[in-house]
């Protein structure tokens, strides 16, 4: 029988997602990552079908008019973003769980769609100014782009509350080990 649960994954940018992401997978073998589908270019190093499906704007409207994705959304002007009904179903014939990790507003339109066999983690730094170190740490943000993403994620986390599970990424081997007992113990249930 294949899996039909979903593990759904989300945060504001700086909190840590993406490194908690690669060791849950690392972790449970039973996970697959889920790749999305997008129109912009790839960037230096990434692979289409590996990191993400890459579409022209024309393309991934004809997918929205067939109705080949769970959700999807237009985050710049001609710039989509969205997670295909294929890509679900790969996973799940390959008798594996799928991970999605993605986007506060693609989360919860999945946790709607798929209520009862979704669990969504919304991944939270310690406090904004630990968020704000994070994201200047980096070395990538000018001001104006830093001030954006902390506006924008003060913006998301008003909406942690509607997620299975808030994870306060504040010890990253702390959040590892709760994050993979949290969904051990869902595709275990």
């Amino acid at each position: 029988m294949t899996p039909e649960k979903i593990i759904v994954i989300t945060a504001p940018s700086g909190s840590g997602k993406t490194t908690l992401v690669k060791r849950l997978l690392a972790a449970c073998p039973r996970l697959e990552f889920s790749i999305s589908a997008c129109t912009r270019q790839p960037r230096q190093g990434e692979v289409d079908g590996k990191d993400y499906y890459f579409y022209s704007p024309e393309h991934f409207k004809k997918l929205i008019d067939e109705d080949a994705f769970i959700e999807w959304e237009m985050v710049y002007p001609r710039k989509y973003y969205g997670t295909l009904k294929s890509e679900i179903l790969r996973i799940r014939e390959e008798n594996k769980f799928p991970l999605v990790d993605i986007d506060v507003k693609g989360a919860l339109a999945i946790q709607q769609a798929y209520r009862k066999s979704t669990m969504s983690i919304f991944i939270e730094a310690p406090s904004i100014d630990a968020l704000r170190q994070r994201l200047m740490a980096r070395g990538t943000e000018t001001p104006h782009t830093l001030a954006e993403r902390i506006d924008k994620a003060i913006h998301e986390l008003a909406f942690a509350p509607q997620f299975d599970r808030i994870l306060i990424n504040d010890d990253l081997d702390i959040a590892t080990k709760e994050l993979v007992s949290t969904v051990e113990a869902f595709i275990s249930a």
